[in-house]
């Protein structure tokens, strides 16, 4: 039997802790945010940070959402976690496609992102036929990927500084 109550503790403090990083780096990245624009790394990286923290804020409170059964938990972290995969992908494949050449760094960073990211599909799946235990894989990929956004984020953060203590020209298309 699926019972969220068990999960509540887990997910109001994974989405209490996305909401509050979110917050934070939006502001760190407003005081950068022309070293942000100018820069297609920095873009990319500024982009996934916000949508993964952003949408770990929505699949926690999807999952505490009351009078859910399991299959619709499992659908509605399915389809949220397939939409940020579509963001961050698309984003990665315009970076590498307009740089000219893959950064090692932004890539490898993305896709391990993304395996995180399968991993909670592989527990929504579970989830959707019914097996409760499906959480905790949705859990265990939530949280590898928490680790991924908040060094992603440090990263970004060093970045711009280097780049505006040694400004390399760079032109960016407009997103």
């Amino acid at each position: 039997m699926f019972s969220a109550p068990l999960w509540r503790d887990y997910f109001v403090m994974v989405g209490g802790g996305a909401a509050s990083l979110a917050g934070l780096v939006f502001v760190a990245m407003s005081l950068h945010l022309s070293d942000i624009v100018s820069d297609l790394s920095h873009r990319h990286r500024a982009r996934t940070i916000l949508t993964a923290l952003t949408t770990v804020f929505i699949r926690c409170g999807l999952v505490l959402m009351g009078g859910q059964s399991a299959r619709a938990v499992g659908i509605e972290i399915f389809v949220v976690v397939a939409g940020v995969e579509v963001v961050v992908l698309r984003s990665l494949h315009r970076t590498v496609r307009v740089s000219g050449a893959s950064e090692h760094a932004v890539l490898s960073r993305t896709l391990g992102y993304t395996g995180c990211l399968i991993v909670e599909q592989a527990g929504a799946v579970i989830l959707c036929f019914g097996h409760p235990w499906g959480l905790y894989p949705v859990a265990v990929g939530m949280m590898a990927s928490v680790l991924f956004i908040v060094s992603g984020a440090w990263l970004l953060l060093v970045g711009v500084e280097s780049t505006a203590r040694h400004p390399t020209p760079q032109k960016a298309p407009q997103d």
